[in-house]
């Protein structure tokens, strides 16, 4: 036998030896296909008897927030809200995640909602701009909508290149007037009509922009703190005439809001607004001009309080630039936490006393 037909015999002894091998193999992977199939058809009953899953086990998804979504990318509207009418005339507000109070002339306030991962139906009234609004717009990446706009706040709008909606000018197609309402105080607005006019201008309707506040899963207790203080009424005057005042319903762990001590009502709803959290900023005001219009000195660090579930703590407000996001940390630097809810940041007079009982 030469070498070759060796050879040849060689191979076939070796491959008759693994034949048994791939056969038992394949034979094996059959099986747990079988046995796969018939699992995914038994009966329940009978799973639960065996104490197998029902189902093969799949990624858990992350949890998230209800007020805002973490994962979302919809950018923000900010929307300029009338507050001159009374305490049962307001749509909307319950939606925003935000909703800012500041003082303007005249010793009145104006409110400026912002919403995201919402569809509220009904905003408004619609007022106009004041120039220190657009760094609470900017710092949450927001498009700012408003109906007019004081000469400061024109200018700088162009000059900061603000995203915004104006009804008075570039966007008429974002707002309407409820004409069984007078005016000023009867514009109105929703989300779907203020994404519309917003594409047509070209805005982005997506962002990458962080989240103002550090929103927390887990509840956020105050009352280990040695510096907390016992909140269950709090009273933020804004002038001699004009207050904001929130009594603590300990029942559902939120504030009950009122403004010159008559309960603040959604006109739409019937309900009384509520906040999950209130951060007070104390910042100084003076007048611009002889209509009393105001500035604030809202860039560098000021106090103010942070206050939910029933409790305050004493903060510091720190902004570095107008475009740029307020921190807020406890009195020893740390970056406060706040409850998955909505929140209340009345910027009030530095000049004004808070009380907080």
């Amino acid at each position: 036998m030469n070498r070759k037909e060796e050879r040849s015999m060689s191979k076939s002894r070796k491959n008759r030896k693994k034949k048994p091998f791939l056969w038992i193999l394949s034979i094996l992977l059959l099986l747990l296909i079988f046995v796969f199939v018939v699992y995914l058809f038994l009966p329940k009953e009978f799973k639960e008897k065996l104490n197998l899953p029902e189902v093969l086990p799949t990624a858990t998804p992350e949890p998230d927030f209800d007020v805002v979504s973490r994962y979302s990318k919809e950018r923000a509207f900010a929307v300029m809200i009338d507050n001159n009418i009374g305490n049962n005339k307001h749509a909307g507000l319950q939606d925003a995640y935000i909703v800012y109070e500041i003082i303007v002339e005249g010793g009145l306030t104006r409110l400026m909602a912002l919403y995201k991962d919402v569809n509220t139906e009904l905003i408004g009234p619609i007022r106009s701009s004041r120039h220190y609004y657009l760094d609470y717009a900017l710092e949450n990446g927001a498009v700012y909508a408003h109906y007019g706009w004081s000469e400061f706040a024109k200018n700088d709008i162009a000059t900061l290149g603000v995203e915004n909606l104006n009804g008075m000018t570039n966007a008429s197609d974002a707002f309407w007037r409820d004409r069984k309402i007078a005016a000023p105080h009867n514009v109105f607005t929703n989300i779907e009509t203020l994404k519309e006019s917003a594409t047509k201008r070209g805005y982005s309707l997506t962002s990458n922009q962080e989240l103002l506040l550090n929103y927390q899963l887990e509840e956020v207790s105050l009352d280990a703190r040695e510096d907390k203080i016992v909140a269950n009424k709090v009273v933020i005057p804004y002038s001699n005439y004009i207050n904001t005042s929130y009594v603590y319903d300990a029942e559902n762990k939120v504030y009950l809001r009122s403004m010159n001590g008559k309960a603040h009502v959604d006109k739409v709803t019937g309900k009384q607004y509520t906040a999950k959290n209130i951060i007070v900023e104390k910042v100084s005001n003076y007048s611009l001009d002889r209509e009393g219009r105001q500035d604030i000195r809202n860039i560098g660090e000021y106090d103010g309080y942070y206050i939910t579930n029933g409790y305050a703590v004493p903060i510091k407000c720190k902004k570095e630039k107008r475009s740029s996001q307020t921190v807020y940390t406890y009195l020893d630097g740390t970056e406060i936490d706040v409850n998955d809810g909505n929140t209340f940041i009345q910027i009030q007079p530095a000049n004004r006393n808070t009380t907080i009982e």
